[in-house]
């Protein structure tokens, strides 16, 4: 074979021997009741707006080639710091007022974890979760000690607990109270919120976060299923999740987790683990909700039960997109 030939042959070969892994992310800013007629046209639009910001700042990682893990932390913190969603800035308010803040983030690949529940003067709690993953020995924190761990880390911005108020959440506290004191069900309407990244970088590594201010008018101490590893938040070599939705119903199926084992041990595609898990799953023990996930090839599922989930995703060939209702 002549050398021309062959030089013709190579340039042909090359783009495929070339070409750069996929990149894929995935984003949530919680699933529930999201009517159109409850959302007028500029608030929608603001919406989309902070979804669309928190899809650049995690794909701005990604096309440099950093890590997933830091990928899903630049989304989440995006997203913690719009009104809009239930984490962060825009965090619901508990039964006395005030705030209690959980959030977790997972690396696949290494299986490292970190997460922190019930605090309430930190203004990015990603932030923490990751601090515990990277900087302590423990894998969750909680309350007053997660709140000393940040104390003892200059880098962690901390705030007034004042700081996370906004008047959309303290409307929905006193809707909350009133169908509470007329002996009506609070739980069916103010569960919803949460925000989750998960993404997939270029050498093939998965990383999912979730953060989230719980639910309206909780007592107790309460946390649900964001926090909890393999709850609300898994990520392994092979799959990432990151749940949004009734966090008991979440926990008592390890939902997130479910997902991924389905891919490892059944080999089941993507979109069949995480529709049997949110669809099947979760609303069969009375349950609802939704989530996001991701797979090794790209591959994206973003089932929900409910009217509405506000989502966004890059898929590995650059396509982009925000929705929020069922029929988009």
């Amino acid at each position: 074979m002549s050398r021309s030939l062959l030089l013709a042959l190579a340039f042909v070969a090359a783009p495929a021997w070339a070409a750069e892994p996929p990149t894929a992310l995935v984003i949530h800013g919680g699933a529930g009741v999201i009517e159109r007629s409850a959302l007028s046209a500029d608030e929608e639009k603001a919406v989309r707006a902070d979804l669309d910001r928190a899809l650049d700042a995690g794909n701005a990682v990604l096309a440099e080639g950093g890590s997933a893990l830091d990928a899903v932390t630049a989304s989440i913190r995006v997203l913690e710091e719009s009104p809009w969603f239930n984490a962060g800035k825009g965090a619901v308010f508990n039964a006395v007022g005030g705030h209690e803040l959980d959030a977790a983030i997972m690396e696949g690949h290494t299986r490292r974890a970190g997460a922190v529940a019930g605090v309430s003067t930190v203004r990015s709690p990603v932030l923490l979760a990751r601090a515990v993953m990277e900087r302590s020995p423990h894998v969750m924190l909680a309350g007053a000690g997660a709140e000393k761990f940040a104390d003892d880390h200059a880098d962690i911005e901390r705030v007034a607990p004042q700081w996370f108020d906004t008047e959309r959440r303290r409307e929905q506290l006193q809707k909350a109270r009133q169908r509470e004191q007329a002996g009506q069900a609070a739980l069916a309407v103010t569960y919803f919120g949460t925000v989750g990244a998960v993404a997939l970088d270029r050498h093939g590594h998965i990383a999912a976060a979730t953060s989230t201010g719980g639910m309206t008018n909780k007592r107790w101490g309460r946390i649900g299923d964001a926090p909890i590893i393999g709850s609300g938040t898994w990520a392994d070599d092979g799959c990432g999740v990151s749940g949004t939705g009734w966090g008991e119903f979440y926990i008592r199926t390890a939902a997130a987790h479910d997902i991924c084992a389905r891919l490892a041990y059944r080999g089941d595609a993507l979109a069949t683990a995480a529709d049997a898990v949110i669809n099947a799953d979760v609303p069969e023990l009375g349950g609802d909700g939704g989530a996001i996930a991701l797979d090794r090839q790209g591959n994206i599922a973003m089932p929900f039960n409910t009217s509405g989930m506000y989502r966004g995703w890059v898929k590995p060939d650059g396509s982009r997109g925000t929705a929020i209702f069922r029929d988009e």
